[in-house]
């Protein structure tokens, strides 16, 4: 698919500034400002999905998500964002989103983000030893040291802090 083109690349732009902003209205109003038949490219799809999830309107952050697989299905980060938003809506839930995940990890293996986040999936429904494993899988596809950090201070992962700290000791 072809880059958006100005003006709508300026609203693209603003809409991303807005958004950095915090300012998730006017990143909208932006939004809307693209001519109609762009506002499915997938770079204006994933501030929409941005603007959705921060005001925690996961169903439609979810439709988004799914929009953007299946235009970028080569795109770990829409498998990933499908993943966070089915969590979170309605109907949803950590078993639908750890499954977009297993089917996502066989077509990116080396993606740390899914690997992570199966921890954390693992983590929340109680099979300990697969978080682990998973884990293990995200330190060694990136930073391990950054990974262990960033577990110490997610919630989702709090069953394994104190293996964590021993190890980080």
């Amino acid at each position: 698919m072809k880059p958006l083109e100005p003006p709508d690349s300026h609203h693209l732009s603003a809409a991303i500034g807005w958004l950095e902003l915090g300012d998730a209205a006017e990143a909208r109003a932006e939004l809307e400002k693209i001519a109609p038949k762009f506002r499915s490219h997938p770079p204006v799809l994933v501030i929409r999905y941005e603007i959705y999830a921060k005001a925690r309107n996961w169903d439609a952050a979810a439709d988004i998500a799914r929009t953007l697989t299946e235009l970028e299905p080569h795109q770990p980060g829409a498998w990933v964002s499908l993943a966070y938003a089915v969590r979170r809506k309605r109907g949803g839930g950590i078993p639908q989103a750890r499954a977009i995940l297993v089917q996502a990890r066989q077509a990116f293996p080396r993606e740390q983000t899914i690997a992570y986040n199966l921890a954390c999936y693992e983590c929340q429904l109680g099979d300990l030893n697969a978080a682990r494993s998973w884990l293990k899988k995200a330190c060694a596809l990136g930073d391990a040291s950054k990974v262990k950090l960033m577990a110490l201070e997610d919630p989702d992962l709090t069953p394994l802090w104190p293996d964590l700290r021993k190890a980080h000791t």
